[in-house]
Parts: structure tokens; C-alpha cells; sequence
């Protein structure tokens, strides 16, 4: 069991990210922003960023830094708005969210100075990175970590199965990738679009596989990382989080047509009293 602080602070680093997410969201204006799939995987990137990863904000390119790669792009809130709350991109700097000539693009772009490592976005290309950003610290045996999200709807790509195979053969244990199942993607379910059972697809590629129920409860997040850090398998590991899309903002959940749209006045305000009566209740 974890110390209650430590949860309480995940939690909160969690309902701040949201609140970023709704923010930047907003700024875009009618360019819209993928809210559903960057509020599903909030706990993953909060428990990441602030209770398992090594990094430095004020060091960002520190060579034994553990490597991050957001392999579902579209997502992208979700990560500026953990390197906003862990001090790598300043507050005032999100207003300028999918601006001209903002490195705070609808896919993420490669800005080291900022914490953003790798440019992703076209599906399965990040995960196929990340892939390779293992193996040259195996080949360097260097020992810093590298983790990546990956979607659900994303696992339909074949380049994930060709990195997957690759990353068993050499035994990349060093290699921690979190699949956020929140059980959408961009033209319906992803049970009707290309219907599989991740946890036996995973295995029989050779990888070590954890599944979590309720990928957004930090608590079950932030254990099944530390017991795949902990792991002798030999293997890359992936946890299976089951999520909820657009999770924390009512009308967002389960809710399809917020996988990618623009927010208008009334629904930001509503979004904003939401978390901020869950921040009150907190």
C-alpha cells in the first residue's frame, strides 16, 4: 500500500493536468483538440511525470534522463500539460496552443529543451522509437528507461507488431509502453473497428503484459509500473489500462464526438466547474 500523501499528490497532479487540458483546449479555438483520448491517459502521464520517471526539468537534456514517448500524438494535451505542472513549459506559454509557429502543435514536435523528445503522431511511428531509443541504450549499456503511451486504436497498426517482435528478440527490458484502452478510436469502438484481445496478442509476442482494470486510479497505475520496473522477466513490458475516454469532464465521456472538436464559452465554463468542484470536494 502507498503512503496516502503520495496518492493524494498523484491525484491532484492529475486534476491539475485535466484542468490544463481543458484550458489549452480552449485556446485553440475553432482548430478544436483531441480532449477525449488526452483525458483518458491523464494517470498514466501523472504517475509517469511525478512518481516513477527520472528527469529534471531544470536539466532537461541530462544524459541519464528516462526517455518518454507519446506514440498516440493526437494526444498531445495530455503530455504538455504534465510538462507544464512538472515546470518544463511555463503557464502563460499554453495560450499559444496550436498558435503559428507554437511548439505547441496538435502532434507533439521534437523540443528537448521543452521535455518533448520525439515528433509522433503518425500511428505507430512512436511506439516503433521508442522501440529503437531502447536499443541504442542497450547497445551504449546505458541505463535510463525509456516509456511510451500507446492507444488502443493505435494497435490496429502493423508497425507496432514488426517493432513488438523486434523489441522481444532483443530482450528490451528496459522498455515500459502503457496501451491506454479506453475502447474508442477516431471511427467508432475498437471492438467493432478491428476487434482483438490485447493481453493474448501482447503475451504471444514475447512481452511481459500487466493488466489494469482502472487505468484511471493512480494508485493501480503507479503499482503495475513499479512491479514492471522491479521485473526480472528478461522482457518489454506493457500494462493494458483500461480507461475511460474523455474521463473527468461529464459530457466528454464515452462520448465519441469529443475525440477531436472545438470547445465553445458554455461548455468550458461547464468543464471548469466540474473539476473545480472536484477539487473542492478533494
Amino acid at each position: 500500500m502507498y503512503k496516502k500523501e503520495k496518492i493524494l499528490y498523484l491525484q491532484k497532479k492529475a486534476l491539475e493536468m485535466r484542468k490544463d487540458c481543458i484550458e489549452m483546449g480552449y485556446f485553440a479555438g475553432n482548430h478544436g483538440a483531441h480532449f477525449g483520448p488526452a483525458l483518458s491517459c491523464i494517470e498514466a502521464l501523472a504517475c509517469l511525470y511525478f512518481g516513477i520517471m527520472n528527469h529534471n526539468p531544470k536539466y532537461p537534456e541530462k544524459p541519464d534522463r528516462d526517455r518518454f514517448v507519446l506514440s498516440k500524438g493526437h494526444a498531445c494535451l495530455s503530455y504538455y500539460a504534465a510538462l507544464v505542472e512538472a515546470g518544463y513549459i511555463k503557464k502563460e506559454q499554453m495560450a499559444a496552443f496550436k498558435g503559428d509557429d507554437s511548439f505547441l502543435s496538435g502532434h507533439p514536435g521534437c523540443h528537448p529543451e521543452y521535455g518533448l523528445e520525439v515528433a509522433s503522431g503518425s500511428l505507430g511511428n512512436g511506439f516503433a522509437v521508442a522501440c529503437g531509443i531502447a536499443m541504442a541504450a542497450k547497445i551504449k549499456q546505458e541505463t535510463h528507461r525509456v516509456y511510451s503511451v500507446v492507444g488502443d486504436g493505435e494497435c490496429n497498426e502493423g508497425v507496432v507488431w514488426e517493432a513488438a517482435m523486434n523489441a522481444a528478440k532483443y530482450k528490451l527490458d528496459n522498455l515500459i509502453v502503457i496501451v491506454d484502452y479506453n475502447g474508442f478510436q477516431l471511427s467508432g469502438r475498437t471492438c467493432d473497428v478491428m476487434d482483438m484481445e490485447l493481453e493474448t496478442v501482447w503475451s504471444a509476442f514475447g512481452w511481459e503484459v500487466r493488466f489494469v482494470s482502472d487505468g484511471n486510479d493512480v494508485e493501480s497505475i503507479l503499482t503495475a509500473l513499479e512491479e514492471m520496473k522491479e521485473s526480472a522477466s528478461g522482457k518489454p513490458h506493457v500494462i493494458i489500462a483500461a480507461t475511460l475516454k474523455g474521463k473527468g469532464v461529464s459530457f466528454m465521456e464515452a462520448n465519441l464526438n469529443w475525440h477531436a472538436a472545438p470547445i465553445n464559452r458554455e461548455l468550458y465554463e461547464q468543464a471548469k466547474s466540474e473539476l473545480a468542484a472536484v477539487q473542492m470536494e478533494g
